[in-house]
């Protein structure tokens, strides 16, 4: 019972680590990177269509 207790404390330990580490070196995409992004391919970004594209990728997410 108690390795068992242990275990489940390590694994989640480990978990939570993996995931800090994963989201440093692939933060979540926010409205910033999305402009930098259009700029890069020659778009002038307007607030409009970048509302639109975090709306659509939100909505990919859920997917």
């Amino acid at each position: 019972m108690i390795s068992l207790a242990a275990g489940v404390a390590l694994g989640f330990f480990i978990a939570r680590r993996y995931m800090m580490d994963y989201l440093k070196k692939n933060p979540p995409i926010n409205e910033q990177m999305l402009r930098m992004m259009m700029m890069q391919m020659g778009m002038k970004p307007s607030q409009k269509k970048i509302n639109q594209m975090m709306a659509q990728m939100n909505k990919m997410e859920k997917k």
